[in-house]
This record gives C-alpha cells, structure tokens and sequence, in this order.
C-alpha cells in the first residue's frame, strides 16, 4: 500500500511535468521540420524530430539551426538593400551614370530580379566599359532567364580577359552555355579544360547534366558522384553550402538508367 501511495503520490507531478513541456516540444518539432523541408539535411535528421520529440528537435536545432544562422546574413541585408534600390531609382531620374545603374543592377541581381538586373547593366555598360565585372554579372542574369545565347558574348569577353574569373566560374559558365545552344564540341571542350582545374560543384553538375544529354551516362555518373564524394570531407558550413548541389546531383543519378 505504501508504495502503490507513493507511486500515486508521484503521478500528479510527472504529468504536469509533461504538460509543462508538452506544446514547447510540439512547437520545437514543428519549427524543426520547416528547417529540415527547407535546408534538406541527411534524411535520418527527420526520424530524430519525429520520433525523438522535442528532445530529438532540439537536439536537431542545436546541430543544424543555429549553425545555419551565418547563412542567414543575406536575408538581414535585404531591408537595407531594398532601401538603397529605392534610393538608386529616384537618383538615375536626375543622375542616369553608368555608376548608378551598375550599383542598381548589383543590387537587383541580389534579390534575384534578373530581368530588371539585365536591363539595368545594358544601360551601365557601353563601349567604353573595359570592365568584366557587369559583362560577367549580366551573364549570370541572362542564364538566370535561360536566355543562354545572349549570355555566351558576355562571358567569352569575360574568359578572353581573365580566365580565371571568379574561381574559373565564368569558364564553367560559358562551358554550360554552349551546352544549352546545342554548341556540344565547344561546350566539351571547355568543359574538359575547367575541370582540370577547378572543383566547383556547379561546374561538375552542369558537365555531368551535358554528359546525360548526350547520353554518355556512365561518365555521367561519374561526374555526378564527384560532388556526393565531397561530402565526407567538407566541414559544416561548407556542407550545408553544397546541398543544393548533392541534391541536384542525387536527382540526376536517380534520372541515369542502372
């Protein structure tokens, strides 16, 4: 009897105990699920929220959340930037410069406004621009709007001036857009002299999406699991910066035939 009282006695405060925590778990697991169906990390990170209750989400919360807040930097610098775009176009009505309009168009590719970023950047270049830098952000504006054509001119000036730019990504892009223009010899034949020399997981995805075009699966798949093979090795912050990446790469080996 005496321990059948204690057990009673004890029940009262072990289930306010798990009302008290009861909605903050139910609240964890759902901002844990947003995160895990926006940032889409390793799959067994679902199972730990689901089944791990708020324990589980806020061990999820700790492990990819919080680190995940460095990548949230850009999202902050929108109010700002928003503002200095209104500013800009009041200014260009009174001051048209090509300064003015370069800024703008920077500022539009930001916010991934690519038609008005492209049209900006044709009036802040002319013929005297010896600049590479908006020829190579137009180009990424025009691939952003599959206009692949226009973008070629772009970013052969751009690679004629610096190969190397920006990481040897302007080459990969050119590479990529000759391969959208049916343009397969040229587009092979950069994109065997970029990926000797440079690793990004753009370039490898974009090549390994080319070799799938012209039905060469097995490099395909070669190129494709070269982006799943950094993962192993990268620390966090640069694994959760390639996830897009790994994701599109799982998707293409999913689209290859065994």
């Amino acid at each position: 009897m005496a321990g059948r009282r204690a057990i009673v006695s004890h029940h009262p405060s072990m289930s306010s105990l798990f009302y008290l925590f009861y909605p903050w778990g139910i609240i964890l697991q759902g901002a844990a699920i947003v995160h895990f169906i926006r940032r889409r990390p390793d799959t067994y990170w679902l199972w730990i929220i689901l089944f791990g209750g708020g324990l589980g989400a806020l061990v999820y919360i700790a492990a990819e959340v919080l680190p995940d807040m460095g990548l949230l930097r850009q999202s902050f610098r929108a109010f700002p930037r928003r503002r200095r775009i209104h500013e800009l176009e009041a200014a260009i009505l009174d001051n048209p410069s090509a300064g003015n309009y370069e800024e703008l168009a920077d500022l539009y590719l930001e916010e991934r406004k690519f038609t008005r970023a492209r049209q900006c950047y044709d009036k802040a270049i002319s013929s005297r621009t010896d600049s590479p830098d908006p020829f190579y952000r137009r180009a990424i504006a025009e691939i952003e709007l599959q206009d692949f054509s226009a973008a070629i001119p772009d970013l052969e000036r751009v690679v004629a001036k610096d190969p190397k730019y920006d990481f040897h990504r302007a080459t990969g892009l050119l590479a990529h857009a000759y391969a959208k223009t049916g343009q397969a010899e040229r587009a092979e034949a950069w994109f065997q002299r970029v990926t000797t020399i440079s690793t990004l997981s753009e370039t490898y995805y974009n090549y390994a999406d080319f070799l799938f075009s012209q039905q060469r699966n097995a490099e395909a798949r070669e190129w494709a699991q070269k982006i799943l093979a950094k993962k192993p090795t990268l620390p966090g912050y640069l694994k959760r910066r390639e996830r897009p990446w790994f994701r599109r790469a799982g998707g293409l080996l999913k689209r290859l035939p065994a």
